[in-house]
């Protein structure tokens, strides 16, 4: 038995010898009892500070010991909560939760009714995404003491649980208790968000800009619900101006709205002879002396620059692609110019024959196949032959609709 355990050991054996209480009246055991105690908390505060100082040195697992061993002595003592803290920062340090939360529960037992318990286990529990049991801690606490602080912290776990009716209700009620704190517009802009209610949540971010200008976090937001609203541009004016009034919101706005922007087609070029920029009547064989046979058939590729990271599984799958001839009520941008289509006329396979997709470059290569027809006289009218992708980019966000078609023509639109 070495160091700490032997200490605790020997200090208890005065405690349990029935030698201490023989032939002494009540005032006598009551000085006893009174003059243990007192030991007991000394003692305790020994191994405190032992812990503290262990814990300052980084000895984490000597530091634990020490805080168990004060909080064992003397359970009662008026310093026990700040010990707890202590240990259970050490437990964190030593990467071991379930002991941290372990810590937090037997000090909760000891004391049922302390709020700042409970509050601190859910938080803890919070950040281990643990949120049902935050909740519940929030709950109790809550309603032991329901100050505007508690019901913000509950407010926020109910988010988690996407409880949004007693989220809302819990923000409303931190309004109340504390109308000048910008806290409770801005728990309910983070509710009306999540539900998916851009316009009202913006609006609660701009009250809690009000009450205090300079809490930047709520511009933030507001950014984040333009552009999970689909406002990209509105998203990207929020970002222009927090970039001068706060760095790094704004570098976690930017990223965010880069994740949320549609994806679009940039540019398109041809490395192979597909003359994607010829306009109507073009002759088939003008592509390449071997297509002048009759039914030759020759592969053709076509480059596409993308506005962001792609999916390469998706852009990779050849019917997330589409080769058509343009349509439409604008007889400029439509095939053939709109003009009745001859009977030499060739037309392309709908889908590629195959993609390959460069991460690096964002860029993706369509191998399709053009073929003369049997007279070999074809023609075509290849600045109005549409690609069109209809997949994701990495993050699952669905191409641009503005943007996921390409043309020699009309460009990308």
């Amino acid at each position: 038995m070495g160091g700490i355990d032997t200490i605790l050991q020997n200090s208890l054996y005065p405690v349990t010898r029935a030698s201490l209480f023989e032939e002494k009246d009540a005032t006598a055991l009551l000085e006893v009892l009174v003059q243990q105690q007192d030991g007991l908390e000394t003692l305790s505060n020994r191994f405190l500070q032992t812990g503290i100082d262990k814990y300052t040195s980084e000895d984490y697992t000597e530091a634990a010991k020490s805080f168990e061993a004060a909080i064992s002595i003397a359970p009662n003592s008026s310093y026990n909560s700040e010990t707890v803290q202590y240990l259970v920062q050490t437990y964190l340090k030593l990467e071991d939760t379930d002991k941290a939360i372990e810590t937090y529960e037997k000090a909760i037992s000891r004391n049922p009714s302390d709020i700042d318990l409970r509050s601190k286990l859910g938080q803890l529990y919070y950040s281990e995404e643990r949120y049902e049991e935050s909740v519940e801690q929030y709950r109790t606490a809550m309603e032991l003491y329901s100050n505007a602080e508690t019901r913000y912290s509950y407010g926020e776990a109910l988010l988690k649980v996407n409880n949004y009716s007693e989220a809302e209700y819990q923000f409303s009620q931190v309004k109340r208790l504390d109308p000048s704190s910008y806290a409770g517009d801005y728990g309910m802009g983070k509710m009306f968000a999540q539900s998916g209610e851009y316009e009202k949540a913006i609006e609660h971010f701009e009250a809690a800009l009000k009450l205090n200008p300079e809490f930047y976090d709520a511009y933030a937001e507001i950014g984040y619900a333009y552009a999970d609203d689909g406002e990209i541009e509105k998203a990207k004016d929020v970002l222009k101006e927090l970039e001068d009034l706060d760095s790094s919101l704004a570098s976690t706005l930017k990223s965010y709205i880069d994740e949320k922007e549609p994806p679009q087609i940039a540019f398109a070029f041809a490395e192979s002879t597909f003359p994607y920029k010829m306009s109507k009547g073009y002759q088939v064989a003008a592509i390449d002396s071997y297509l002048e046979n009759a039914g030759a058939e020759l592969s053709m590729t076509m480059k596409f620059l993308f506005t962001k990271s792609m999916d390469p599984s998706s852009i990779e799958n050849r019917f997330n692609w589409n080769i058509s001839r343009a349509t439409g009520n604008n007889i400029a941008e439509t095939y053939n110019f709109g003009d009745t289509i001859p009977s030499a006329e060739i037309n392309l396979a709908p889908y590629p024959d195959y993609v390959l997709y460069d991460e690096e470059t964002q860029t993706a290569t369509l191998g399709f196949t053009i073929r003369q027809n049997e007279t070999a006289d074809g023609t075509l009218d290849p600045s109005h032959m549409v690609f069109a992708f209809k997949g994701e980019d990495v993050y699952g966000v669905a191409m641009d609709p503005e943007g996921d078609e390409y043309s020699g023509f009309s460009r990308s639109f």
